[in-house]
């Protein structure tokens, strides 16, 4: 019997309820709306101010300076200085934040109920009295500055920039990051000037959420923030969205990575969308976690990557589909032949009983989770108010969810995931993956990693007979924390191919599919390191009898740089 019992599985649980009450509502008199969410289980209070006013609506000639208010509103008031504000915040033990999305300004309080009056009032000084001192305004364009050109290093960040500006074209929402000239034009008289024209109250609502007395927390509303003028909305005019009919293909060219970053996408849904229940149970089934199809296509079955997934990024006024993965080098082509056979299959195919009951599942079994804090209880309810969701939107998803059906997927798969019209985008070697890609579009752009356009004709495929000689024994140095440490590569060469093995301190590696595109190497070494599978990606450029290039590996966070020559003797000796 006991024997039995192992070996099935338990019955799952009953759906824990899911029942809240309903928040009250009210607006003040200068037109700011008001979410009061009485919740006495703990004696915690968390705030939310948010303005219908975020990064698409930065005047043209101002693109970064909502995103520089919101920063700049806990660095100084007219009662405060910055260091004044953060001491008092820390003695309170509570939390006072403020940041820019591009859609929504949100700024954020938290702590205990005994202090709530307190911090509401500290709410009140960094919303209405903020002061953009010199100096910390000259520190924040610092700092921002060289996190942009960080940016720049990360491929992720250039894979997203150049889906933005294929999928949304001259809409702001295209605009994923202002430029550096952008924030060294900022100054102090133009960012006091926009808040008074964009932090006004009858454009914003406040969402108070815990150990609250509403009639006492109203009356303090009216104390601390009743003197607050009304303003005029904004009402910027955004151009249309562009009408894409076929594929493109777009390369960032990024010499010697060893990986490539994909990102697949097309145009969708803004969040209030009657289709996002069903989208989101569709994406559950194709890309959303370690489950689902692409994920285990490319990772589990093809091994091409440690992670490929698909995404719905719904704004406000419009969003995107989004399929993802960092895959090695050799295999960038491959992956795009999977990917669009999971895109294809998602539409043409229902999907079966059991997939469509997991994701539903999940999907209702984590809500919940997300509603268990006050904090996500607080997003959840704002979010409900920022995008104009029902009334009863909380209390009815997980019955939004449940009610999907395997046709309702298929339809939206029909009409949100449009493989023909993708925009494919690859940073990587340019040199390496074009060989592999371009039968995918019909158009090609490449760009550096500036953004600027490079002419595309430098990176005509090789021939077979350019490709460098790369067989033999190389004796390489691996530059790591101030040392050299020695490393065996031995190649043979098949026309493109490459196999061979890799000799580590560490342990010996298999090279089973590596590639040589003229004087280019890009391959993967596998082994077995005390019992784990270990995968060290080889990006190589061959000079001759030289080799130079880096080594990745999940064992280190960057690429270790290493150069070598190739062992002429051991050539003689086979000889």
């Amino acid at each position: 019997m006991t024997s039995d019992l192992r070996k099935t599985a338990p019955p799952p649980l009953a759906p824990v309820e899911f029942d809240i009450p309903q928040p009250h509502h009210e607006t003040l008199a200068n037109g700011l709306r008001v979410v009061i969410f009485e919740d006495e289980r703990l004696p915690l209070v968390s705030l939310r101010l948010a303005f219908y006013t975020g990064d698409i609506n930065d005047p043209d000639e101002s693109v970064g300076i909502g995103s520089a208010i919101a920063s700049m509103l806990t660095e100084g008031t007219e009662k405060y200085t910055s260091f004044q504000l953060a001491e008092k915040i820390e003695r309170l033990g509570a939390g006072l934040s403020s940041s820019a999305s591009d859609d929504f300004t949100v700024v954020s309080a938290s702590c205990l109920s005994l202090y709530s009056s307190e911090v509401l009032t500290l709410l009140a000084e960094v919303v209405l009295r903020p002061t953009f001192p010199a100096e910390e305004l000259d520190l924040y364009k610092r700092n921002t500055v060289e996190h942009l050109k960080f940016q720049r290093s990360q491929p992720g960040f250039l894979a997203g920039e150049q889906a933005a500006r294929l999928i949304f074209g001259i809409h702001p929402y295209s605009r994923v990051s202002p430029k550096a000239a952008d924030i060294e034009k900022l100054d102090r008289q133009s960012l006091i000037r926009r808040h008074a024209e964009t932090f006004v109250p009858n454009d914003a609502v406040l969402v108070a959420i815990g150990d609250i007395r509403r009639d006492e927390f109203l009356a303090e509303l009216r104390d601390y923030f009743g003197e607050w003028q009304t303003g005029a909305k904004q009402k910027s005019e955004f151009r249309g969205l562009p009408a894409r009919n076929s594929r493109s293909l777009t390369v960032v060219d990024r010499p010697g990575s060893a990986q490539s970053n994909i990102v697949l996408a097309n145009l969708s849904i803004e969040r209030d969308h009657p289709d996002y229940f069903p989208l989101i149970v569709m994406n559950q089934v194709l890309g959303a976690g370690a489950s689902s199809r692409v994920f285990m296509n490319l990772r589990e079955e093809k091994g091409y990557t440690y992670g490929a997934y698909t995404r719905l990024d719904s704004k406000r006024l419009a969003g995107s589909f989004e399929a993802t993965a960092e895959v090695r080098t050799a295999v960038t082509g491959d992956s795009l032949k999977e990917f669009f056979y999971e895109l294809n299959r998602i539409r043409e195919t229902k999907v079966g009983d059991e997939e469509l009951r997991d994701a539903k599942e999940f999907l209702t079994g984590v809500f919940p989770l997300r509603a268990e804090t006050q904090e996500g209880l607080t997003n959840l309810v704002m979010n409900q108010h920022l995008y104009s969701l029902p009334e009863n939107y909380l209390q009815t998803y997980r019955e939004n969810i449940n009610k999907i059906t395997a046709e309702d997927v298929q339809r939206v798969a029909n009409v949100h995931v449009r493989p023909d019209e993708t925009a494919i985008v690859l940073v990587g070697d340019a040199e390496q993956v074009l060989p592999q890609v371009r039968d995918y579009a019909d158009t090609l752009e490449v760009f550096d990693t500036e953004g600027k356009q490079q002419d595309e004709s430098k990176y005509a495929a090789t021939s077979a007979n350019e490709l460098a000689d790369a067989a033999g024994k190389w004796e390489l140095k691996i530059i790591f924390q101030g040392q050299n440490l020695p490393v065996s590569l031995t190649l043979k060469q098949d026309g493109a191919a490459i196999s061979g093995e890799l000799d580590t301190m560490l342990g010996k590696g298999t090279i089973a599919d590596g590639t040589i595109n003229g004087n280019k190497i890009s391959a993967t070494a596998r082994a077995e390191m005390q019992g784990q599978s270990v995968e060290f990606v080889i990006a190589g450029k061959l000079e001759n009898d030289a080799m130079s290039g880096t080594i990745t590996t999940p064992m280190v966070p960057n690429p270790l740089p290493f150069t070598g020559n190739r062992d002429c003797t051991a050539q003689k000796s086979a000889a």
